[in-house]
């Protein structure tokens, strides 16, 4: 990711967690290889031990891996850490996002950022494709990756869906994503990294999500941009919070699945977020799950009732209730009349028309 990294704070936060692989530390390692040059100096101020890259099962947290990836940027000046075959000097990165800024919607920001990454480095290129509800990104590998291989296609998908949350303020649930290689011994870790299913040994690299977040437009400026810059390796590494389209997406999976989405454990897996997450981020939108389930059931309930001569028990149960009495207690609190004293009139006030 662009930047300058070193508001860093120079010893880790207690308890955090650790699910980095130590893969991308040896990829690091790589790098730092290829240019002939040390690493322990690096390493040391990540507070990852020697021992650690012994150990295949090993894993560092959140904040050593920002500090041992924005440590060897700067030593190596390559922001792409050795992926490619022409390092990428400092600030390349940011270069990139100031010429998304400008773009009125997520969907051009991402067709720049695209068109310019290969521009700076041509070993990949990067697409944005758009096929019916769903967008993706995908990578083209135009030369061997060799074994940074994994560390690239992984952190180029994490960086550009980082930067796309950031510009939109807004969390991007994925859909999916694939890699090209087998899972790795890590695997467990691609749930973390990526949200959705993940599936390996599939060509090309690619991330998937709702293409609504396209439309979208961008939240940012260039005096969140500079700030954003001094802290950009966050964005890679952790989640982030606001989802400004989880309202419709609740929305389109109430009305599409009225029969699966009873309960909040059940419609949180279907849009791949936690229940705890579901609730926190309505709420912050300003909605609640009840509030957004009983609106679309009774536009659902009204349109059957009104365009159909389906029995009272058959629009409850596609309206998405368990049972006609539970539905007959919540119309009437809707309206103030029962399913078929609604029903009677409105065809009553449509008769009347001449």
């Amino acid at each position: 990711m662009p930047s300058s990294l070193f508001a860093t704070a120079a010893t880790p936060p207690p308890g955090a967690p650790a699910v980095t692989p130590i893969a991308f530390v040896q990829a690091i390692l790589l790098a730092y290889a290829q240019r002939g040059m040390d690493p322990a100096g690096a390493l040391a101020q990540a507070h990852i031990a020697p021992a650690a890259l012994l150990d295949a099962s090993s894993r560092i947290t959140a904040w050593q891996m920002e500090r041992i990836s924005g440590l060897a940027m700067q030593q190596l000046d390559d922001e792409a850490l050795g992926w490619f075959s022409r390092r990428l000097p400092w600030g390349s990165y940011g270069m990139l996002a100031r010429a998304s800024l400008s773009a009125p919607t997520l969907g051009v920001a991402l067709k720049r950022w695209c068109r310019h990454h290969g521009l700076i480095a041509d070993d990949i290129a990067l697409t944005l494709g758009v096929a019916g509800d769903t967008a993706s990104v995908s990578i083209t590998e135009r030369r061997d990756l060799g074994a940074l291989r994994e560390f690239c296609l992984v952190s180029v998908l994490r960086n550009l869906l980082g930067v796309a949350c950031w510009l939109i303020d807004s969390r991007i649930p994925l859909l999916g994503a694939q890699l090209p290689f087998d899972a790795p011994l890590h695997r467990e870790v691609y749930a973390v990294l990526f949200t959705g299913p993940t599936a390996f040994d599939s060509a090309p690299a690619a991330i998937s999500f709702d293409a609504r977040y396209l439309t979208l437009p961008l939240r940012r400026d260039e005096r969140a941009l500079q700030q954003m810059l001094q802290r950009a390796l966050p964005l890679t590494v952790l989640p982030y919070r606001r989802d400004r389209l989880l309202v419709q997406r609740v929305r389109q999976a109430l009305a599409a699945h009225p029969a699966q989405t009873h309960g909040a454990d059940a419609l949180a897996a279907m849009l791949h977020v936690s229940p705890r997450t579901l609730h926190r981020q309505l709420k912050e939108e300003g909605a609640s799950l009840q509030g957004l389930k009983d609106e679309m059931r009774r536009a659902r309930a009204m349109e059957l009732l009104l365009r159909t001569r389906r029995p009272i028990k058959q629009v409850a149960e596609a309206a998405g209730f368990q049972n006609e009495k539970s539905f007959m207690r919540a119309f009437k609190g809707w309206t103030g009349q029962s399913p078929a004293e609604f029903r009677q009139h409105r065809q009553g006030l449509a008769a009347e028309k001449p």
